[in-house]
């Protein structure tokens, strides 16, 4: 996705979020605010954690007014402290106001996700193997969301239905078997894309290294099936292994030798960073 698709699908994005905290007037702020003011606020950390989303936080309040400037004191990816003053904004403080919560929002989902996948990738340092996101994101967050697992030393799998092949348990149902799926993946899409497809036994694995998987990936395996798994496949396909991948259990993967591991956690569990704008006075 190139930078202008991007410009255009996030402020696309923002300006529904915006749509929906306002959808006819801010009526709190324009009943104790009947003119202009300018004013400044300081955007504070409260808790330690990896910042990520400035330029989203930006952006949110420029779509309001075009006129709101903004200091910043740290940039994507920093490592931030509780009280920490990250930016000042300054601006009409109608706008400043009125967009204050889509604004944090962005902020504290996105460096949420950031701090949470720094925690798990750091599990991983020293091994070959990447730490990968999923699709598991929230609807029209997905952008968002999968730039804050890079951001947090993270890797993006496909970004949607249309950026890869990925044969899970229902498509090869679907097809009748791993060998045939795989082959009609093959003939649909030829040298365009890698095919990955989901295996859960052994027997499976033996099918799909045949059938010719350029990745193979281990959902729910044992352990010791992953291992063994490992030792089928003998570099004939990429390896991931997946199946509720969390902080806690992942340590059972790290010396396994998979190429990848894939945790939908990353994105749908984790816990938002506690960011505010306080200190709210004109000027």
């Amino acid at each position: 996705m190139n930078n202008i698709t991007k410009k255009v699908q996030v402020d696309q994005l923002i300006k529904l979020a915006l749509q929906e905290d306002i959808s006819s007037e801010d009526v709190t702020t324009n009943s104790i605010m009947k003119d202009m003011v300018m004013g400044e606020v300081d955007l504070i950390c409260k808790e330690d954690g990896i910042i990520a989303g400035l330029d989203i936080f930006k952006r949110t309040f420029e779509l309001l007014d075009e006129n709101v400037s903004f200091e910043f004191y740290c940039k994507d990816g920093d490592y931030v402290r509780n009280g920490q003053k990250m930016a000042k904004v300054i601006g009409d403080i109608r706008t400043l106001l009125s967009g204050e919560r889509v604004a944090l929002n962005y902020l504290q989902r996105m460096s949420g996700i950031a701090t949470y996948t720094r925690s798990v990738s750091d599990l991983l340092k020293g091994t070959k193997t990447k730490l990968l996101d999923t699709r598991k994101t929230t609807p029209n967050m997905r952008i968002f969301e999968k730039y804050a697992v890079r951001i947090g030393g993270g890797y993006n799998h496909r970004y949607n239905l249309s950026d890869g092949v990925l044969l899970k348990d229902n498509h090869i149902g679907a097809a009748g078997s791993i060998t045939k799926a795989i082959e009609m993946a093959k003939e649909y899409a030829p040298f365009v894309r890698k095919i990955e497809i989901e295996v859960e036994t052994l027997d499976m694995v033996k099918e799909a290294v045949q059938a010719g998987a350029d990745i193979i990936m281990l959902d729910n395996m044992t352990t010791e099936e992953m291992m063994e798994a490992i030792r089928i496949i003998d570099g004939r396909a990429e390896t991931e292994c997946s199946g509720n991948v969390t902080k806690e259990n992942i340590d059972r993967l790290v010396n396994i030798g998979v190429d990848y591991i894939s945790s939908g956690a990353l994105t749908h569990s984790a816990p938002i960073l506690d960011i505010s704008l306080k200190n709210l006075h004109a000027i």
